[in-house]
Protein backbone atom coordinates (compact mmCIF):
# COMPACT_ATOMS: atom_id res chain seq x y z
CA UNK A 1 0.00 0.00 0.00
CA UNK A 2 1.35 3.45 -0.91
CA UNK A 3 2.33 5.81 1.83
CA UNK A 4 -0.30 8.32 0.91
CA UNK A 5 -3.15 5.87 0.24
CA UNK A 6 -6.45 6.71 2.12
CA UNK A 7 -7.48 4.44 4.94
CA UNK A 8 -4.15 4.38 6.70
CA UNK A 9 -5.67 5.93 9.85
CA UNK A 10 -3.67 9.07 9.51
CA UNK A 11 -0.41 7.27 9.97
CA UNK A 12 0.88 7.58 6.50
CA UNK A 13 4.66 8.03 6.32
CA UNK A 14 6.34 10.17 3.75
CA UNK A 15 9.85 9.37 2.35
CA UNK A 16 11.43 11.96 4.64
CA UNK A 17 10.26 10.13 7.83
CA UNK A 18 7.59 12.71 8.82
CA UNK A 19 3.93 11.99 9.33
CA UNK A 20 1.22 14.35 8.27
CA UNK A 21 0.04 15.05 11.76
CA UNK A 22 -3.38 16.51 12.14
CA UNK A 23 -3.99 16.04 8.47
CA UNK A 24 -1.56 18.85 7.61
CA UNK A 25 0.95 18.43 4.75
CA UNK A 26 4.23 19.98 5.99
CA UNK A 27 6.34 19.20 2.85
CA UNK A 28 9.95 17.87 2.71
CA UNK A 29 12.31 18.41 5.66
CA UNK A 30 14.88 21.21 5.83
CA UNK A 31 18.36 20.31 4.39
CA UNK A 32 20.13 22.19 7.13
CA UNK A 33 18.34 20.13 9.69
CA UNK A 34 19.25 16.92 7.93
CA UNK A 35 22.91 17.99 7.78
CA UNK A 36 22.89 18.85 11.47
CA UNK A 37 21.43 15.44 12.28
CA UNK A 38 24.21 13.79 10.29
CA UNK A 39 26.87 15.82 12.05
CA UNK A 40 25.36 14.95 15.37
CA UNK A 41 25.59 11.27 14.62
CA UNK A 42 29.24 11.70 13.61
CA UNK A 43 29.93 13.50 16.86
CA UNK A 44 30.89 16.76 15.19
CA UNK A 45 28.23 18.86 16.92
CA UNK A 46 24.77 19.98 15.89
CA UNK A 47 21.39 18.37 16.59
CA UNK A 48 17.68 18.95 16.28
CA UNK A 49 16.37 22.41 16.56
CA UNK A 50 19.78 23.91 16.03
CA UNK A 51 21.11 22.70 19.39
CA UNK A 52 24.75 21.88 19.03
CA UNK A 53 26.31 22.69 22.33
CA UNK A 54 29.54 24.60 22.21
CA UNK A 55 30.20 23.80 18.51
CA UNK A 56 28.12 26.73 17.32
CA UNK A 57 27.10 27.19 13.71
CA UNK A 58 28.28 29.25 10.82
CA UNK A 59 26.91 30.44 7.50
CA UNK A 60 23.68 28.63 7.06
CA UNK A 61 24.11 26.40 10.05
CA UNK A 62 27.38 24.55 9.03
CA UNK A 63 29.51 23.92 12.11
CA UNK A 64 32.69 25.90 12.44
CA UNK A 65 34.71 22.72 13.06
CA UNK A 66 33.83 21.43 9.61
CA UNK A 67 34.84 24.68 8.03
CA UNK A 68 38.15 24.60 9.89
CA UNK A 69 38.81 21.00 8.91
CA UNK A 70 38.15 21.76 5.26
CA UNK A 71 40.42 24.78 5.41
CA UNK A 72 43.21 22.75 7.02
CA UNK A 73 42.88 20.00 4.41
CA UNK A 74 42.97 22.58 1.63
CA UNK A 75 46.11 24.17 3.08
CA UNK A 76 47.82 20.78 3.36
CA UNK A 77 46.92 19.86 -0.21
CA UNK A 78 48.08 23.28 -1.44
CA UNK A 79 51.39 22.93 0.39
CA UNK A 80 52.05 19.41 -0.91
CA UNK A 81 51.18 20.44 -4.46
CA UNK A 82 53.85 23.14 -4.29
CA UNK A 83 56.75 20.68 -4.41
CA UNK A 84 58.38 20.08 -7.80
CA UNK A 85 61.59 18.57 -9.17
CA UNK A 86 64.05 19.94 -11.72
CA UNK A 87 66.12 17.23 -13.39
CA UNK A 88 69.89 17.39 -13.64
CA UNK A 89 69.98 18.36 -17.33
CA UNK A 90 67.30 21.05 -16.88
CA UNK A 91 66.91 24.48 -15.41
CA UNK A 92 63.64 25.77 -13.94
CA UNK A 93 62.22 29.15 -14.91
CA UNK A 94 59.78 30.56 -12.33
CA UNK A 95 56.93 32.85 -13.39
CA UNK A 96 55.05 34.69 -10.63
CA UNK A 97 51.61 35.79 -11.77
CA UNK A 98 52.81 35.22 -15.35
CA UNK A 99 55.91 37.43 -15.14
CA UNK A 100 59.53 36.17 -14.99
CA UNK A 101 60.70 35.83 -11.40
CA UNK A 102 63.83 33.63 -11.09
CA UNK A 103 65.70 30.54 -12.24
CA UNK A 104 66.46 27.44 -10.20
CA UNK A 105 68.93 24.63 -10.71
CA UNK A 106 68.34 20.89 -10.54
CA UNK A 107 66.89 19.31 -7.40
CA UNK A 108 63.72 19.38 -5.24
CA UNK A 109 62.10 22.80 -4.80
CA UNK A 110 58.87 24.32 -3.48
CA UNK A 111 56.71 27.08 -4.90
CA UNK A 112 53.43 28.62 -3.85
CA UNK A 113 50.94 26.82 -6.00
CA UNK A 114 48.53 28.95 -8.09
CA UNK A 115 50.97 31.85 -7.63
CA UNK A 116 54.19 30.62 -9.23
CA UNK A 117 54.46 28.57 -12.38
CA UNK A 118 57.67 26.67 -13.22
CA UNK A 119 58.84 25.68 -16.71
CA UNK A 120 61.72 23.21 -17.01
CA UNK A 121 64.15 23.89 -19.86
CA UNK A 122 66.75 21.36 -21.06
CA UNK A 123 70.11 23.17 -21.12
CA UNK A 124 72.55 20.23 -21.43
CA UNK A 125 71.39 18.16 -24.36
CA UNK A 126 72.44 19.05 -27.90
CA UNK A 127 69.72 19.54 -30.50
CA UNK A 128 70.08 19.25 -34.26
CA UNK A 129 68.42 20.93 -37.21
CA UNK A 130 68.91 20.38 -40.94
CA UNK A 131 68.16 22.75 -43.76
CA UNK A 132 68.75 22.66 -47.48
CA UNK A 133 67.32 23.10 -50.93
CA UNK A 134 68.12 24.40 -54.39
CA UNK A 135 70.02 27.68 -54.28
CA UNK A 136 71.40 30.10 -56.84
CA UNK A 137 75.17 30.64 -56.96
CA UNK A 138 77.13 33.74 -57.86
CA UNK A 139 77.73 32.51 -61.42
CA UNK A 140 73.98 31.90 -61.87
CA UNK A 141 74.04 28.13 -61.47
CA UNK A 142 71.64 26.07 -59.41
CA UNK A 143 73.03 23.78 -56.74
CA UNK A 144 71.39 21.70 -54.02
CA UNK A 145 72.98 22.25 -50.60
CA UNK A 146 72.26 20.61 -47.25
CA UNK A 147 73.47 21.91 -43.90
CA UNK A 148 73.09 20.63 -40.32
CA UNK A 149 73.30 22.81 -37.21
CA UNK A 150 73.92 21.54 -33.68
CA UNK A 151 72.91 23.87 -30.85
CA UNK A 152 72.17 24.06 -27.13
CA UNK A 153 69.93 26.31 -25.02
CA UNK A 154 72.25 28.81 -23.32
CA UNK A 155 69.77 31.30 -21.80
CA UNK A 156 66.45 29.76 -20.63
CA UNK A 157 64.82 33.14 -19.96
CA UNK A 158 65.60 34.45 -23.47
CA UNK A 159 64.59 31.10 -24.96
CA UNK A 160 61.13 31.27 -23.35
CA UNK A 161 60.23 34.94 -23.55
CA UNK A 162 62.26 36.80 -26.21
CA UNK A 163 61.08 34.90 -29.29
CA UNK A 164 57.81 33.10 -29.85
CA UNK A 165 59.41 29.96 -31.38
CA UNK A 166 63.21 29.92 -30.99
CA UNK A 167 63.72 26.63 -32.84
CA UNK A 168 61.81 27.82 -35.89
CA UNK A 169 63.66 31.14 -35.73
CA UNK A 170 67.01 29.32 -35.76
CA UNK A 171 65.90 27.31 -38.78
CA UNK A 172 65.02 30.49 -40.66
CA UNK A 173 68.30 32.13 -39.63
CA UNK A 174 70.26 29.11 -40.87
CA UNK A 175 68.46 29.03 -44.20
CA UNK A 176 68.96 32.76 -44.72
CA UNK A 177 72.69 32.61 -43.84
CA UNK A 178 73.27 29.61 -46.09
CA UNK A 179 71.53 31.22 -49.07
CA UNK A 180 73.54 34.40 -48.58
CA UNK A 181 76.87 32.52 -48.54
CA UNK A 182 75.95 30.30 -51.51
CA UNK A 183 74.87 33.38 -53.47
CA UNK A 184 78.35 34.89 -53.01
CA UNK A 185 80.32 31.82 -54.18
CA UNK A 186 80.76 30.15 -57.54
CA UNK A 187 79.57 26.65 -58.20
CA UNK A 188 83.07 25.26 -58.75
CA UNK A 189 84.17 26.64 -55.42
CA UNK A 190 81.12 25.16 -53.68
CA UNK A 191 81.60 21.70 -55.16
CA UNK A 192 85.39 21.45 -54.80
CA UNK A 193 87.71 23.39 -52.52
CA UNK A 194 85.41 25.97 -50.92
CA UNK A 195 83.34 23.72 -48.67
CA UNK A 196 85.20 24.51 -45.46
CA UNK A 197 85.22 28.23 -46.20
CA UNK A 198 81.46 28.19 -46.84
CA UNK A 199 80.92 26.33 -43.58
CA UNK A 200 82.89 28.89 -41.59
CA UNK A 201 81.17 31.86 -43.21
CA UNK A 202 77.72 30.37 -42.57
CA UNK A 203 78.58 29.68 -38.94
CA UNK A 204 79.75 33.26 -38.39
CA UNK A 205 76.55 34.71 -39.86
CA UNK A 206 74.36 32.38 -37.76
CA UNK A 207 76.18 33.35 -34.57
CA UNK A 208 75.83 37.03 -35.38
CA UNK A 209 72.08 36.79 -36.06
CA UNK A 210 71.40 34.61 -33.01
CA UNK A 211 73.16 37.15 -30.83
CA UNK A 212 71.28 40.04 -32.42
CA UNK A 213 67.83 38.47 -31.91
CA UNK A 214 68.81 37.10 -28.46
CA UNK A 215 66.96 33.81 -28.89
CA UNK A 216 68.84 32.17 -26.01
CA UNK A 217 70.60 29.56 -28.18
CA UNK A 218 74.28 28.81 -28.75
CA UNK A 219 75.44 27.11 -31.94
CA UNK A 220 77.96 24.34 -31.22
CA UNK A 221 78.78 23.09 -34.70
CA UNK A 222 77.79 23.52 -38.33
CA UNK A 223 78.19 20.58 -40.72
CA UNK A 224 78.21 21.05 -44.50
CA UNK A 225 76.50 17.81 -45.50
CA UNK A 226 76.42 17.80 -49.29
CA UNK A 227 76.45 20.01 -52.34
CA UNK A 228 75.53 18.61 -55.73
CA UNK A 229 74.41 20.05 -59.03
CA UNK A 230 71.12 19.21 -60.72
CA UNK A 231 70.81 15.76 -62.24
CA UNK A 232 70.96 17.12 -65.81
CA UNK A 233 74.55 18.34 -65.44
CA UNK A 234 75.73 16.06 -62.66
CA UNK A 235 78.05 13.94 -64.83
CA UNK A 236 79.94 16.97 -66.11
CA UNK A 237 80.42 18.34 -62.62
CA UNK A 238 81.53 14.94 -61.36
CA UNK A 239 84.24 14.93 -64.03
CA UNK A 240 85.31 18.41 -62.95
CA UNK A 241 85.48 17.32 -59.33
CA UNK A 242 87.57 14.27 -60.22
CA UNK A 243 89.94 16.46 -62.23
CA UNK A 244 90.29 18.81 -59.28
CA UNK A 245 91.01 15.90 -56.96
CA UNK A 246 93.62 14.55 -59.39
CA UNK A 247 95.25 17.97 -59.49
CA UNK A 248 95.45 18.10 -55.72
CA UNK A 249 96.83 14.55 -55.64
CA UNK A 250 99.53 15.39 -58.19
CA UNK A 251 100.48 18.48 -56.22
CA UNK A 252 100.80 16.45 -53.03
CA UNK A 253 102.88 13.81 -54.81
CA UNK A 254 105.16 16.51 -56.22
CA UNK A 255 105.59 18.05 -52.79
CA UNK A 256 106.39 14.63 -51.34
CA UNK A 257 108.94 14.01 -54.10
CA UNK A 258 110.50 17.41 -53.46
CA UNK A 259 110.74 16.66 -49.75
CA UNK A 260 112.43 13.36 -50.61
CA UNK A 261 114.89 14.74 -53.19
CA UNK A 262 115.92 17.85 -51.30
CA UNK A 263 117.74 16.04 -48.45
CA UNK A 264 119.53 13.84 -50.99
CA UNK A 265 120.63 16.87 -52.98
CA UNK A 266 121.82 18.58 -49.82
CA UNK A 267 123.77 15.44 -48.94
CA UNK A 268 125.43 15.35 -52.37
CA UNK A 269 126.31 19.02 -52.07
CA UNK A 270 127.88 18.41 -48.70
CA UNK A 271 129.78 15.39 -50.02
CA UNK A 272 131.11 17.36 -53.01
CA UNK A 273 132.17 20.15 -50.70
CA UNK A 274 134.01 17.70 -48.50
CA UNK A 275 135.63 16.03 -51.52
CA UNK A 276 136.71 19.41 -52.86
CA UNK A 277 138.14 20.31 -49.50
CA UNK A 278 139.97 16.99 -49.33
CA UNK A 279 141.33 17.45 -52.88
CA UNK A 280 142.47 20.93 -51.97
CA UNK A 281 144.31 19.66 -48.94
CA UNK A 282 145.78 16.80 -50.98
CA UNK A 283 147.11 19.13 -53.64
CA UNK A 284 148.53 21.44 -51.03
CA UNK A 285 150.24 18.58 -49.23
CA UNK A 286 151.57 17.15 -52.50
CA UNK A 287 152.98 20.52 -53.48
CA UNK A 288 154.55 20.86 -50.08
CA UNK A 289 156.07 17.38 -50.50
CA UNK A 290 157.47 18.31 -53.91
CA UNK A 291 158.98 21.42 -52.40
CA UNK A 292 160.54 19.40 -49.59
CA UNK A 293 161.86 16.84 -52.11
CA UNK A 294 163.33 19.57 -54.27
CA UNK A 295 164.95 21.16 -51.26
CA UNK A 296 166.54 17.82 -50.37
CA UNK A 297 167.56 17.10 -53.98
CA UNK A 298 169.16 20.46 -54.64
CA UNK A 299 172.26 19.94 -52.44
CA UNK A 300 172.84 16.51 -54.01
CA UNK A 301 172.58 17.95 -57.49
CA UNK A 302 174.98 20.68 -56.63
CA UNK A 303 177.42 18.09 -55.28
CA UNK A 304 177.13 15.58 -58.20
CA UNK A 305 175.16 17.05 -61.11
CA UNK A 306 175.79 14.21 -63.60
CA UNK A 307 174.84 11.39 -61.24
CA UNK A 308 171.79 13.24 -60.05
CA UNK A 309 170.69 13.98 -63.61
CA UNK A 310 171.06 10.30 -64.59
CA UNK A 311 169.07 9.20 -61.56
CA UNK A 312 166.25 11.60 -62.34
CA UNK A 313 166.23 10.37 -65.94
CA UNK A 314 165.93 6.75 -64.87
CA UNK A 315 163.15 7.50 -62.39
CA UNK A 316 161.27 9.36 -65.09
CA UNK A 317 161.57 6.42 -67.50
CA UNK A 318 160.34 4.04 -64.83
CA UNK A 319 157.29 6.18 -64.26
CA UNK A 320 156.57 6.38 -67.99
CA UNK A 321 156.92 2.62 -68.51
CA UNK A 322 154.51 1.94 -65.67
CA UNK A 323 151.76 3.77 -67.54
CA UNK A 324 152.32 2.19 -70.99
CA UNK A 325 151.66 -1.28 -72.33
CA UNK A 326 153.94 -1.00 -75.37
CA UNK A 327 157.74 -0.96 -74.94
CA UNK A 328 160.47 -0.53 -77.57
CA UNK A 329 163.84 -1.96 -76.54
CA UNK A 330 167.05 -0.88 -78.29
CA UNK A 331 169.16 -4.03 -78.72
CA UNK A 332 172.74 -3.59 -77.67
CA UNK A 333 175.41 -4.26 -80.22
CA UNK A 334 173.11 -3.94 -83.21
CA UNK A 335 171.03 -1.58 -85.23
CA UNK A 336 167.72 -3.23 -84.52
CA UNK A 337 164.94 -2.26 -82.10
CA UNK A 338 162.81 -4.88 -80.34
CA UNK A 339 159.07 -4.29 -79.85
CA UNK A 340 157.41 -5.79 -76.78
CA UNK A 341 153.58 -5.91 -77.13
CA UNK A 342 152.93 -6.32 -73.45
CA UNK A 343 149.18 -5.74 -73.76
CA UNK A 344 148.78 -8.71 -76.11
CA UNK A 345 151.07 -10.89 -74.05
CA UNK A 346 149.14 -10.15 -70.89
CA UNK A 347 145.84 -10.95 -72.59
CA UNK A 348 147.10 -14.36 -73.80
CA UNK A 349 149.04 -15.57 -70.78
CA UNK A 350 147.66 -13.52 -67.92
CA UNK A 351 149.36 -11.17 -65.59
CA UNK A 352 152.54 -11.91 -63.63
CA UNK A 353 153.61 -14.94 -65.80
CA UNK A 354 157.01 -15.28 -67.47
CA UNK A 355 156.78 -15.24 -71.24
CA UNK A 356 159.37 -16.73 -73.65
CA UNK A 357 158.92 -15.98 -77.30
CA UNK A 358 160.85 -15.17 -80.40
CA UNK A 359 160.12 -11.53 -81.02
CA UNK A 360 160.75 -9.91 -84.37
CA UNK A 361 163.52 -7.44 -84.64
CA UNK A 362 162.61 -4.00 -85.78
CA UNK A 363 165.06 -1.70 -87.46
CA UNK A 364 166.38 1.08 -85.36
CA UNK A 365 165.67 4.65 -86.05
CA UNK A 366 169.07 5.03 -87.61
CA UNK A 367 168.36 2.26 -90.14
CA UNK A 368 164.95 3.48 -91.24
CA UNK A 369 165.18 4.11 -94.95
CA UNK A 370 168.56 2.23 -95.31
CA UNK A 371 169.17 -1.32 -96.55
CA UNK A 372 169.75 -3.85 -93.84
CA UNK A 373 173.39 -4.92 -93.38
CA UNK A 374 172.80 -7.31 -90.54
CA UNK A 375 173.57 -10.93 -91.36
CA UNK A 376 172.08 -14.08 -90.13
CA UNK A 377 174.37 -13.96 -87.19
CA UNK A 378 172.82 -10.78 -85.92
CA UNK A 379 169.38 -12.23 -86.15
CA UNK A 380 170.50 -15.40 -84.51
CA UNK A 381 172.21 -13.43 -81.80
CA UNK A 382 169.13 -11.35 -81.12
CA UNK A 383 166.73 -14.25 -80.98
CA UNK A 384 168.82 -16.08 -78.44
CA UNK A 385 168.51 -13.34 -75.87
CA UNK A 386 166.94 -14.00 -72.55
CA UNK A 387 163.12 -13.86 -72.47
CA UNK A 388 161.60 -10.65 -71.33
CA UNK A 389 159.67 -10.79 -68.05
CA UNK A 390 156.70 -8.47 -67.92
CA UNK A 391 156.24 -6.30 -64.94
CA UNK A 392 153.06 -6.53 -62.88
CA UNK A 393 152.97 -2.76 -62.74
CA UNK A 394 152.42 -2.46 -66.46
CA UNK A 395 149.15 -1.05 -67.49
Amino acid sequence: MAWNQPGNSGKDKDPWGNNNRGGRDQGPPDLDEALRNLMGKLGLGGGKGGQGGSGGSAAGGIPSKVVGLVVVLAIVVWFIAGFYTVREAERGVIQRFGAYHAEVTSGLHWRPYFIDNVTNVDVNNVFRQETGGFMLTEDENVVRVELAVQYRIANPRAYLFNVENPDASLSQITDSALRYVIGHNTMDNILTVGREEIRQQTWEIIDRLVERYDVGLRVIDVNFLSARPPEEVRDAFDDAIRAQEDQERFVREAEAYAREIEPQARGRVRRLQQEAQAYKEQVILRAQGEIARFNELLPQYQAAPEVTRQRIFLETLEEIYQRNAKIFVDVEGGNNMMYLPLDKILEQHGRNRPVSTNLPLLPSSEQIGQPSTAGPRSSQQDTTRQPVRTSSRGG
